[in-house]
């Protein structure tokens, strides 16, 4: 059994080592890919160093993503960010996607909402673009990902994160389906139903 400062290496999760501390077993999930350290609720038998049971809470999770969204993303073309620093359940944030060169978004910059729940991260968020767009896999009356439509969405993995929706939500824009689609022109604002039935206005960056 390894050691590291006050902690121990006390088995793997996929591929990331987990440490547990001595007195109260407060371990941290620390991946080998380039990804950020997270606290985890964990069940030890300390005896024969072996993983019993794993859980990340939900806030830890999100102040993690939080902290990752504040860094910058790869290029910056995918950016996220919290609503109200004061929402203690975290629940609302906006994403932005910079449409892909060779494509018809190319050059327009998309804002969405994303809600999470409280059954985050075992349940994906709610994904709503703000800006208009023509998608195979958003309501063009809401504005709404639909998951049916978005796998990543349908086969949701607690792993996953929303810079993951955001990159993958990209990649869609780049698809065969959705390169070429015609848009909505820039620079008006149109009226938009939501699920509930209300008007939102919404103006295209």
């Amino acid at each position: 059994m390894g050691s590291e400062g006050s902690a121990v290496v006390v088995g793997q999760v996929h591929n990331a080592m987990v440490l547990g501390g001595f007195q109260n077993h407060s371990v941290y999930l620390a991946n080998k890919e380039d990804h950020p350290r997270e606290k985890i609720n964990l069940d030890l038998d300390m005896e024969n160093a072996s993983v019993i049971f794993i859980h990340v809470p939900r806030n830890f999770r999100l102040l993690e993503e939080l902290e990752r969204g504040e860094k910058g993303i790869g290029d910056g073309t995918v950016s996220y960010g919290m609503d109200d620093a004061d929402d203690i359940y975290m629940q609302s944030w906006t994403g932005t996607i910079i449409g892909p060169p060779n494509t018809v978004h190319e050059g327009r910059i998309y804002q969405l909402k994303l809600f999470c729940g409280q059954d985050y991260p075992d349940n994906p968020p709610a994904v709503k673009f703000q800006t208009r767009i023509n998608m195979t896999c958003v309501n063009q009356e809401t504005g709404a990902v639909e998951p049916s439509l978005f796998p990543m969405l349908a086969t949701w993995q607690r792993e996953h994160t929303m810079e993951d929706i955001l990159t993958q939500l990209k990649k869609e824009m780049m698809s065969p389906q959705n390169r070429k689609l015609s848009q909505p022109p820039e620079g008006n604002e149109e009226p938009r139903m939501d699920q509930k039935g209300l008007v939102v206005k919404c103006c295209i960056l």
